[in-house]
């Protein structure tokens, strides 16, 4: 291919120097007779005869190239020469497109996008960028750009992200050549990935948006002001407003921002005209925004602003923040001293005409802790701080949406920094509102209180709004002083007594009092606080955690889960732990769960967590039902972290596995035995098991007996059922097994040779020998217990389709002796748990099938693939000290191969078949099978003036036979113009 690459080149200076010597003859023929020199006459036109010899002789060695080599291997069954070849191809079009920058050539990068292997399809869009990034070459692209467009708008969905990100850029570029060629399907097609995870992809579809929608000037737009309402930009701030809520994703604006702001930073930091749209009269005859349309606006300001100070992606677009150049940190700074400037004087006056509005209000009460408070003194600003305090206030006045009171507190929380001179002139305005609000709490609590009765409807509402707002504020502030934990503990007693409070009142409560104590104990780490204090903790501490633990039983739900989520973050933060890393002084603080303690979290999480989703009652629409799911996980997660960080007994783990057994066997009466394993109930409830093991940790020591216990468990589980097909069948539960092996990996080395031998017991000789479907499930497990047991296991084949079950391998002889392994040495042995797991297998646990000696491993060969002298019969397992046979590596590589082919193009939106790419050298009567090589020549183009060569005609072949069954010509000759 290089070879052919040079001589293009060759061609091309030819050509040139071709048509200058024509130039020059002409130029000299066309001189008077007087004037005209015979001599050079000749010289030109013999030069002209040896550069049209050495032309000829170029396209033939060039047509045998192409013929005898590109043909062949553009498709071969080697990626890496795939490349080279639609590499070489995209160079020869665009060095020398009057000859190659046809459709005779093109179809061949079109046909290769179809290719299952990413590299080759990312460098076929590569090839085409160089092509219609030229302007020139534009014009001659229009039957490929109609044949294979939507194949690559199909790419841009590709698996593969760099394929995706250029395919992105290909339709950008086919964009700037014509408005009429993508159609709005195929622009709302690549809308919608900028908001993308992945933010190469991402960026690049804001760029296509940006050239779609923003890059289009009409000439009313000419004599627009720079800034303001009428500006130009306030027209495309419009333009994106409307596309965000078009779009639905009304939570993802900053992913929004983020796509659009290498391309269009400068018109996201308008904030003049943004602002201007916000608080200006609309002019005569202008739309003036809606209420969404505001509430949109407002949102995307706030992420520009965020990313204009952050100066990094959202949250799952990037690794996190980096490190910024002189440069960058030079640029953050004035655009926040900018920021600062612009809102300080426009977020009052926003605050005073959205006051009213939940959404618009808490994305407003943001900006503040984006502010460079310096300047409200150096710019003499105080007066915009003392109405923006006076705003934030009257807010907290108005609402009592949780959302909006957390906004204030961070705002004050923003403000509230001792570095900066306006700290007094904020903390007397939040002292101040703080204590009206805890003065006013105290005094209807105390009205509450005494009256004895259930509070009225009024109270109740009072009571509630008055500690929503002061709980949003503990959370950002410490409110200890006022002595908090008296006024909530009362509150919480009182609802246990009488029955009688609204459960809100009860939730608010108790997180008010969580904060009180996490404020306490802060204050405490801090080595400031006297023994008094510690003591005073230390019963808060106690006190609260039996409050919790009594509100456990109470009716309402939502009382439940908060006492169960903040008793079991109460038990991890005073766990032992809180007296590591040198905090020896906290150890009074230590409270550890007893017995009936933890006995009460489990039975919480089992009637609470493990129940079936059609039997939650709380809500029948399907919004309703994800969001209890998501509560019901969220306290599971908080149980599992106890038993992570060793707070509850580990055995507890085993309490929440069975529930898994549970599902299980409800999956099985639904499903019946004969389930598909593939179907997404099984694989939920295997995932699940994957994600619980995690939570075991990686201290395998500590774990070794619950980990064990699992496993016993299961395997009996497993064979307690016989088959429902009678003798020989499978057990009932043995697909259990492949939910089982999840937990294989927490097993030490030693403990896998004894579970191994545990689960030999349940087993019969004909079992092991069985290799269809329905056993893969006992197959696999084996095949975990027995990967890293030991050095002398043979790992049995198996897979999920039959046809790979009569595949096996080669067994090796046992070994004599090795080495003791790390594991062996710990200070507990694998007869402790041997042991253990045998302890009461005599019991009632005696399994159904009857026992076989114990084999270690068994694989069934195939029968045509022994040699006579093997015959047919079972091997066991031999030790790895023998080299493996010719007849292993052979099957070792076959299976590889197949591992690796099978995921090629596995999402790609169109596939292929499989024998798309073909051997350079036993396939070849295949490949060239219907094909007529001699009537496809380069031929380049003419020179002016010289003979006229007979016309170019098209060599086109069903592509069917290379790339898609379900695919004709790729191009007819009836629409083809040469």
């Amino acid at each position: 291919m290089k070879l052919m690459t040079a001589l293009v080149n060759v061609a091309l200076n030819l050509s040139i120097n071709l048509d200058n010597t024509q130039r020059q003859y002409e130029t000299e023929r066309n001189k008077s007779i007087g004037k005209r020199a015979n001599e050079r006459l000749e010289l030109l036109l013999q030069k002209r005869k040896e550069l049209q010899e050495n032309q000829d002789e170029i396209e033939n060695m060039m047509n045998a190239i192409f013929k005898g080599v590109f043909i062949h291997r553009y498709r071969d069954v080697i990626a890496e020469i795939r490349v080279v070849c639609i590499e070489e191809i995209g160079m020869w079009m665009k060095m020398y497109s009057e000859a190659f920058l046809n459709d005779s050539y093109l179809k061949y990068v079109g046909w290769t996008m179809y290719d299952k292997q990413g590299e080759v399809r990312l460098k076929c869009l590569t090839a085409l960028q160089g092509l219609y990034y030229s302007r020139e070459l534009n014009a001659r692209l229009e039957l490929f750009t109609s044949r294979f467009k939507d194949r690559i708008v199909v790419m841009t969905l590709d698996k593969e992200y760099d394929v995706a990100v250029q395919a992105i850029k290909l339709l950008t570029l086919v964009l700037q050549s014509s408005d009429e060629i993508l159609t709005a399907e195929d622009c709302e097609s690549v809308y919608h990935l900028v908001y993308s995870a992945h933010r190469p992809v991402a960026v690049a579809a804001g760029e296509f948006l940006y050239k779609k929608l923003f890059t289009h000037h009409g000439p009313e737009d000419e004599g627009r002001p720079r800034r303001g309402r009428q500006c130009l930009n306030a027209n495309l701030i419009r333009t994106t407003v409307l596309f965000f809520l078009e779009s639905e994703l009304h939570e993802h604006g900053a992913y929004l921002v983020d796509s659009l702001w290498d391309c269009a930073s400068e018109l996201l930091k308008d904030w003049e005209s943004m602002i201007s749209l916000l608080l200006d009269e609309p002019y005569p005859g202008e739309e003036a925004l809606t209420d969404a349309q505001e509430a949109a606006l407002i949102e995307i300001m706030l992420c520009a602003v965020r990313q204009t100070c952050e100066c990094h992606p959202p949250t799952g677009r990037g690794p996190g923040k980096r490190v910024l150049t002189a440069k960058e940190k030079k640029t953050q700074l004035d655009d926040r001293t900018k920021i600062t400037e612009t809102f300080t004087v426009a977020l009052p006056l926003l605050l005073a005409k959205y006051s009213v509005d939940p959404e618009k209000v808490t994305n407003l009460l943001r900006f503040p802790q984006y502010f460079d408070l310096e300047i409200y003194t150096t710019g003499r600003l105080e007066k915009h701080l003392d109405a923006l305090l006076r705003q934030v206030r009257d807010v907290v006045e108005k609402h009592t949406d949780t959302d909006v009171l957390e906004a204030c507190s961070m705002t004050f929380h923003a403000l509230c920094n001792e570095e900066f001179t306006i700290y007094n002139r904020v903390d007397i305005v939040r002292s101040q509102m703080i204590d009206e609000q805890i003065d006013k709490f105290h005094r209807l609590l105390e009205d509450v209180l005494q009256e004895g009765e259930e509070p009225d409807e009024d109270d109740a509402y009072q009571v509630l709004s008055t500690l929503k707002r002061i709980t949003a504020f503990h959370n950002a502030h410490d409110l200890t002083k006022w002595d908090l934990f008296t006024s909530n503990y009362k509150l919480l007693n009182s609802g246990l007594q009488n029955g009688d409070m609204p459960e809100q009142i009860v939730a608010h409560a108790l997180q008010c009092t969580h904060y009180v104590i996490l404020w306490h104990l802060a204050k405490v780490s801090e080595g400031s606080a006297s023994k008094d204090d510690m003591v005073l903790l230390r019963r808060q501490v106690r006190a609260f955690c039996m409050m919790c633990q009594r509100y456990l039983n109470s009716i309402s739900t939502v009382v439940k889960e908060q006492a169960f989520t903040i008793l079991c973050d109460a038990l991890l933060i005073f766990s032992y732990q809180i007296v590591a890393s040198g905090r020896e002084a906290l150890e009074p603080l230590v409270f550890s769960p007893d017995a009936s303690l933890q006995s009460e979290l489990i039975n919480f999480i089992l009637d609470h967590v493990f129940v079936d989703q059609d039997e939650d009652s709380s809500t029948d629409d399907e919004a309703g039902k994800i969001e209890a799911l998501h509560r019901r996980r969220n306290l599971l997660a908080a149980f599992c972290k106890l038993i992570i960080y060793n707070v509850v007994e580990m055995k507890t783990g085993a309490d929440i596995f069975k529930q898994y057994m549970r599902l299980f066997n409800e999956m099985l009466n639904d499903l019946g035995c004969n389930f598909d394993r593939s179907a997404s109930a099984f694989c939920g409830i295997k995932e699940l098991a994957r994600r619980f093991s995690l939570t075991f940790g990686l201290d395998q020591i500590k774990t070794r007996e619950a980990i064990a216990m699992l496993h016993k468990d299961g395997i009996e589980f497993a064979f307690k059922e016989p088959s429902p097909q009678g003798e020989g069948g499978p057990p009932l539960n043995l697909a259990f097994l492949d939910i089982l092996s999840e937990f294989s990996s927490k097993l030490l080395r030693q403990d896998k040779k004894t579970v191994h031998l545990y689960l030999e017991r349940f087993m019969t000789f004909q079992m092991a020998l069985q290799r269809d479907d329905c056993w893969l499930p006992l197959i696999s497990y084996r095949n975990s217990l027995q990967t890293g047991a030991d050095d002398d296991t043979l790992s049995v084949i198996s897979g999920m389709s039959s046809r790979s079950s009569t595949r096996s391998r080669k067994s090796k002889p046992p070994a004599a002796s090795k080495r003791k392994l790390p594991e062996e040495e710990s200070s507990c042995s694998s007869s402790d748990v041997s042991m253990w797991v045998n302890r009461e297998h005599s019991g009632p646990h005696t399994p159904v099938m009857m026992s076989s000696p114990h084999i270690v491993s068994t694989v069934l060969r195939d029968a045509k693939k022994l040699r006579p002298e093997q015959g047919y019969m079972g091997v066991y397992s031999m030790s790895n000290e023998t080299p493996h046979t010719p007849l292993q590596q052979q099957q070792h590589q076959h299976m590889d191969y197949n591992r690796r082919g099978s995921g090629l193009m596995e999402d790609d939106e169109e596939p292929i078949v499989e024998d798309v790419m073909m051997s350079s050298e036993e396939r070849l009567d295949d490949l060239n099978e219907g094909m007529d090589f001699d009537t496809m020549d380069i031929d380049l183009p003419p020179s002016k003036n010289r003979r006229e060569r007979s016309e170019l005609k098209p060599d086109y072949f069903d592509p069917a036979s290379i790339m898609d069954d379900s695919s004709g010509d790729m191009f007819s000759s009836s629409d083809f113009t040469p």
